[in-house]
């Protein structure tokens, strides 16, 4: 019979993984939600807010040091409202307090540690904090506002306006759009922090970032920019060749901790991976370069293995941290190796695979361990040991499956099961580029599947959405990134698909947003619904991170909207808010490259391709597979109800209309006709 546990709170009854984690800390830690702030007010008593996520490896280290301490909860519990918080749950409650945090200290991450009023308004913050250190401020805090609660108040008060003041975007001078000389501009100034060799920002730790990426293949293309299109290519070359990427199951670690890509921080992310899906099935569009095809086949099947649920829908994450071969809970124990080991492992391949994998002092970690990384193409590496390429391909790919058979039986990573809503739809997206470059119908179906779990599980009765799902529960009210992320989704499924139920759907849920989510003096959109509960602020989510802003998203997905359906609104709203944001996107690129690619789509030509017949589908799969950033996809086989098949049809032949803001050349009837015009 097993031991009971020592303690439990009110985690239990929660189902993020994240925060049953903390379910039996003897911390009295409460989940956000109005009764605890209710109580907190009744009772005059200062809030503590703990905000950090499953796979946050220093938020495991603070637990166990602080919160799993039975005298560190009796200060916490004697003097504090404790609140536990998944920021990946509550994104909105985490952007208020990573302001705060920020404003306070000048930096953020997590875990992120904020005492506030009873009524949410913050005045200290901290992230990973000492035992000795987290009592005696507690203590300090908790005396100051028994003592001085004015001078607290006022300090909050203060750090509220801050709060409210960043976000607000200024209205630009200028309106109109962005021109090409200040995008060149804008991208000349960024790239001084380019490293052109190793790829990446001229630092460590690493990000990939893709949306940057995304942003520079399509300007490179559109300018026919040879230097930038270099340096996107290295660093997709760097990263699929750098110990981020995990070599024998596919996907991609959050970052890396050194300038060459070698040594990962190892969680792996949803987002980060559906996004890289999408990124280098572009890529391989674009150049046809088979290691982005099989980046983008392994990651696929990463996922599939790792992430997806039996109902089809995909899980958060993987920890970074898993038990070594002594029993210790350790980062990247799953995944790296010792020589001896793959010595004894592989025997008569081991010198090929050293070579291959660079089992040496650039492969080394530390200790014992080795992180697999390539340093050199396949041709290289089969000619300095006298094979053929095909034949080092199979002699890696056998390694390589031993290898992964192996790794299995170890003890795994820890999962993150909880669903969200916006990292779905990105896998979704992610999944259906794959389909559109790679031409794979196992994707499509995929992207399909995880469509229909979504449309079952967080679609509300009133037409809105929850933002999480887990064990036939959602629980929390949908953001702006669910919605944009979902539409997104949808326009790229009908691509794809030409079934306009995908262009309804995204109708249905653009006038949701339109209804409850808008700021009519910017045309810009709050990251929380008008029907949700108001803390210090309603958030304006605008810069470009490792995931796009909400608003940007929007923007795009009102473009796309407009190609579709010229005769509604959609680009007068799409206009309003890149107008809005003019100055923001100068001034800060790196911040907001999602949003530099909307002038790309308005100062370059744009087309709308409209095919219409029979062989509509198969004619737009050979179109698909080209990269192509500033075209629009629309088909038929028979009277579509979309305006632009209007007089288009009636033709025995399969034809294809090249148009632009509705105006169309005569129509071809081949692939490389069109292509040619394009």
């Amino acid at each position: 019979m097993s031991t009971p546990l020592p303690h439990t709170n009110d985690l239990i009854r929660e189902t993020s993984p994240y925060l049953l984690q903390h379910a039996h800390n003897p911390v009295d830690w409460k989940a956000w939600n109005p009764e605890v702030l209710a109580k907190a007010k009744k009772e005059n008593k200062l809030l503590l807010i703990s905000i950090g996520y499953a796979a946050c490896h220093w938020c495991h280290v603070m637990e166990h040091e602080c919160f799993e301490d039975v005298e560190v909860a009796g200060v916490m519990n004697q003097h504090f409202v404790n609140i536990k918080i998944d920021r990946e749950e509550r994104p909105d409650v985490d952007h208020i307090y990573m302001d705060a945090l920020q404003m306070m200290t000048g930096s953020g991450g997590w875990p992120l540690n904020i005492v506030a009023l009873p009524d949410g308004r913050p005045f200290w913050g901290a992230t990973f904090v000492k035992k000795d250190n987290w009592m005696k401020v507690l203590d300090q805090l908790a005396t100051l506002y028994k003592s001085d609660p004015k001078k607290v108040t006022e300090y909050a008060e203060n750090l509220a306006k801050g709060l409210h003041s960043i976000n607000i975007i200024p209205t630009p001078e200028k309106q109109e759009t962005i021109t090409k000389e200040e995008i060149k501009s804008a991208v000349s100034q960024w790239s001084q922090y380019f490293d052109t060799f190793l790829g990446g920002y001229k630092r460590a730790p690493k990000f990939m970032m893709p949306v940057n990426l995304d942003f520079l293949l399509h300007y490179a293309t559109l300018f026919q920019d040879r230097e930038i299109t270099n340096y996107v290519h290295t660093t997709l070359t760097r990263m699929a060749y750098g110990g981020i990427y995990d070599h024998l199951g596919g996907g991609f670690s959050r970052y890396s901790v050194d300038t060459k890509w070698h040594v990962p921080h190892f969680e792996k992310m949803l987002y980060d991976n559906a996004q890289l899906i999408s990124l280098y099935a572009k890529a391989y569009g674009a150049t046809g370069n088979l290691l982005y095809k099989k980046v983008v086949e392994e990651t696929i099947a990463f996922a599939t293995r790792e992430l997806m649920s039996p109902e089809g829908g995909f899980y958060s994450s993987l920890d970074a941290d898993s038990l070594d071969t002594k029993g210790n809970l350790k980062e990247g124990a799953y995944y790296v190796w010792t020589e001896a080991e793959l010595e004894d492992l592989l025997k008569s391949d081991f010198d090929l695979f050293k070579d291959y994998y660079n089992i040496n002092s650039y492969g080394f970690w530390e200790e014992e361990f080795y992180v697999l990384i390539r340093d050199a193409t396949d041709k290289e590496i089969a000619e300095k040991h006298s094979l053929d390429v095909e034949t080092l391909r199979k002699r890696i790919h056998t390694s390589k499956e031993l290898l992964l058979t192996k790794r299995g039986s170890r003890p795994r990573p820890w999962l993150d099961d909880k669903i969200l809503t916006s990292w779905n739809a990105l896998m979704i997206k992610g999944l259906t580029e794959a389909y559109r470059y790679l031409g794979n119908t196992d994707h499509l179906i995929m992207a399909k599947s995880t469509a229909s779990f979504l449309e079952k599980k967080v679609f509300k009765e009133d037409g809105g959405l929850y933002h999480n799902y887990k064990e036939g529960k959602s629980t929390i009210e949908g953001f702006l990134e669910d919605y944009a992320t979902l539409i997104n989704a949808w326009l790229a499924l009908y691509e794809v698909t030409f079934d306009e139920d995908w262009l309804e759907k995204s109708r249905v849920l653009m006038s949701y947003c339109l209804d409850h989510f808008l700021q009519q003096e910017s045309g810009l959109f709050y990251f929380t619904s008008d029907t949700q509960e108001l803390i210090v602020r309603r958030s304006l989510e605008t810069a470009d991170n490792v995931i796009p802003a909400s608003n940007s998203i929007m923007a795009h997905c009102l473009f796309k909207l407009s190609g579709f359906y010229p005769e509604a609104n959609y680009l007068v709203h799409f206009e309003k808010m890149a107008a809005h944001m003019r100055e923001s996107i100068l001034d800060n690129p790196n911040s907001h490259a999602h949003w530099l690619q909307l002038p790309l789509f308005q100062i370059f030509p744009f087309k709308e391709i409209v095919i219409t017949g029979s062989s509509c589908k198969e004619f737009a799969a050979v179109l698909r597979q080209r990269y192509l950033p500033n075209i629009l996809l629309a088909g038929t086989e028979t009277e579509g109800s979309l305006n632009l098949f209007k007089n288009r049809m009636g033709s025995e032949k399969t034809l294809i209309y090249v148009c632009q803001n509705g105006a169309c050349q005569l129509p071809v009837s081949s692939t490389e006709e069109a292509l040619s015009m394009l």
